[in-house]
């Protein structure tokens, strides 16, 4: 690491603790020609994660709009923000996991119903109706009534 009062490429470490946030570490250094110290923080580099939309187009993995999809359908529902953020985590950890580079919006549309299918049911079906664009009332229908078959078995 290079000093910012000298440049000197050498120092060493005094203290190390990870951030609040226990999502990085923060390093307290000393430089080892002109003694100052200075501070860095070492963070996990994370891949880049572009979505491709349904025109084809792409753009880059935006979490708070996953979690502004959640909030929109979980509106008027006893779901509290830490259960909607922990899906949107959820969410985006998995992706990262994958190690895939590039997702169909589809795909993340999916995993969003999958969850809220688990946590509340009229939260899934109110994110259901505007991700599948349902066309008419039989649409909708024939969906309320795969929940209610799934909830029978």
């Amino acid at each position: 690491m290079k000093c910012p009062y000298c440049s000197f490429i050498e120092s060493k470490v005094i203290d190390s603790r990870p951030t609040e946030e226990n999502n990085s570490i923060r390093r307290r250094r000393e430089c080892l020609k002109c003694g100052k110290r200075f501070t860095t923080y070492e963070k996990l580099e994370s891949v880049a994660l572009v979505v491709i939309k349904k025109d084809e187009s792409r753009q880059p993995f935006n979490r708070n709009k996953v979690l502004k999809g959640i909030i929109t359908a979980c509106e008027k529902r006893p779901i509290s923000i830490v259960q909607m953020e922990k899906i949107a985590d959820d969410i985006e950890s998995e992706l990262a996991q994958s190690m895939e580079r590039e997702v169909k919006s589809t795909v993340i549309g999916e995993m969003v119903m999958d969850k809220l299918r688990l946590l509340d049911e009229v939260a899934y079906v109110r994110f259901a109706s505007v991700y599948k664009q349902f066309e008419d009332l039989s649409t909708f229908m024939d969906e309320l009534k795969g929940l209610i078959d799934d909830k029978a078995n």
